[in-house]
């Protein structure tokens, strides 16, 4: 009995208790993104299988595959937020790209292991930052310390044999005048700490290009992007030239800051950590992925677009697990999880061949939005439209009220909108919600001194009757 429950105990404590379940995930979507509890559903499960997988013995870790997800809905109703959000919460490297950027070998374009490159580069800057803030405090009493030695520099030390001939006469002076010097430099350092100094100027050195520019080399064939990078880097590694400028104690701390902060970072470290990082938790978003799915003509042959299949299947190897290579080694695509998504308002997911198809296993539809999805979207989440826009005017002193039945006659006329004329999801909701308040805004602050403002039922059908009645206006202008 003693053993069943030691056992349960370490089932129990293999994942830490501070990640995120499933259904804490999906609650902390639903503060940013209405509705879509199925492919919130789905993107919760498969985080948390990633943290489920590091915690499975070695003989199995690597056996067990991610299930790629791919979304189908329209356009405006969440896909590519619930992924950014699931990253951002996840803290793990992500990227976004359009699948119809991408061509076959052989045509001019975007390889497809170009998003592998991507998503390796992001997480390098991701783990830099990460290290960054770890030796900020480090750093900056480093620069208070370079600061210090151009503001006051320090009593040069006397060789030993200066000290031996005339150890008498000048031993007790100079003892003094490094006494004094101390103290000089605790009061500046006082001064530099409080920011009375901030404006003074100094002189000092600074490498000659510190973003060391952003070379390009363009060609037909994605690996010229490589190549690029491979030259970036040798231009990186040759000695800067440094000269010399004039600039205040603030703005040298800072320049100064970087340096530091750049010299106490392990570079090699940082990309051993990034790739694993890429390899263990990595996610790519694939966008429009219909927009490479030949879809089936009338008489049941594909459509003439020969690089469209050719796209699918050199992005079959990246999704099904290969090596690729980057400018920061070899990275596996194995256990990098795959989040397509698609309207397929023309193609259908059975388009796509069928051994894409069986690399993405999970499949979710997301619905249309309603008007009672548009009255949440525009109230609930954190970054809710009308929340913005009550910060934006709070900047100019006015305070903008939103009644109840404003709100609702807004979600109203985005549905209709979206009935009539195309359905662009919540996107619409940002062009109504421009051409409400567009002339208080363009009125604030030189017209309109009134520091309240309310947006009643009135204003709005005032603002959006003649606009949504004349379909062909509404087709222009919404």
């Amino acid at each position: 009995m003693h053993d069943d429950s030691t056992g349960s105990m370490t089932v129990k404590s293999l994942i830490s208790t501070e990640s995120l379940t499933p259904s804490q995930i999906v609650d902390t979507l639903d503060k940013y993104i209405i509705g879509q509890h199925e492919a919130k559903k789905s993107v919760a499960i498969a985080l948390r299988n990633r943290l489920r997988r590091q915690s499975v013995g070695e003989e199995l870790r690597d056996e067990i595959m991610p299930n790629n997800i791919i979304m189908i809905g329209p356009t405006g109703v969440g896909k590519t937020e619930i992924a950014r959000r699931l990253a951002k919460l996840s803290g793990a490297p992500f990227v976004k790209v359009e699948a119809s950027k991408f061509t076959e070998v052989g045509y001019v374009g975007r390889d497809v292991e170009s998003m592998i490159r991507d998503l390796t580069d992001q997480a390098v800057n991701m783990v830099r930052h990460e290290k960054s803030e770890e030796v900020r405090e480090k750093a900056a009493a480093l620069v208070e310390e370079r600061l210090l030695d151009i503001l006051l520099p320090s009593v040069p030390a006397s060789s030993g044999e200066d000290r031996l001939s005339d150890e008498t006469a000048s031993g007790e002076a100079l003892s003094m005048e490094e006494e004094l010097n101390r103290k000089s430099r605790e009061k500046m350092l006082e001064r530099l700490r409080s920011g009375r100094m901030d404006e003074r100027q100094i002189e000092m050195e600074i490498s000659g290009d510190s973003n060391g520019g952003m070379m390009q080399i363009f060609g037909p064939l994605g690996q010229m992007e490589e190549i690029g990078g491979m030259m970036q880097d040798l231009m990186n590694g040759l000695p800067k030239k440094r000269k010399k400028r004039r600039v205040t104690i603030a703005e040298a701390r800072k320049l100064l800051e970087q340096e530091e902060v750049q010299k106490l970072i392990d570079m090699d470290s940082v990309v051993k950590e990034a790739v694993r990082k890429v390899e263990e938790s990595g996610i790519v978003f694939i966008d429009e992925i219909d927009k490479i799915a030949a879809p089936t003509s009338g008489s049941g042959g594909k459509g003439p677009d020969v690089s469209r299949e050719g796209v699918q299947r050199d992005l079959l190897p990246i999704v099904e697990g290969s090596n690729v290579a980057t400018k920061h080694g070899m990275v596996k695509t194995d256990h990098v999880l795959f989040i397509a998504s698609g309207a397929f308002h023309v193609a259908k997911p059975s388009d796509l061949i069928p051994e894409l198809q069986g690399r993405f296993p999970i499949r979710v539809e997301l619905k249309s939005l309603t008007e009672d999805d548009f009255y949440r979207i525009l109230t609930q989440p954190k970054n809710a439209l009308i929340k913005q826009y009550k910060a934006l005017m709070a900047t100019e002193g006015v305070d903008l009220e939103f009644t109840d039945d404003s709100i609702r006659e807004i979600a109203r006329t985005a549905a209709r909108v979206n009935e009539s004329v195309e359905n662009i999801g919540a996107r619409r909701l940002h062009t109504i919600m421009t051409n409400l308040l567009e002339e208080l805004m363009f009125n604030i602050p030189d017209k309109h001194t009134d520091g309240n403002v309310v947006i009643d039922e009135a204003v709005v059908c005032g603002k959006m009757d003649r606009l949504v009645s004349d379909r062909d206006l509404s087709s222009y202008i919404l």
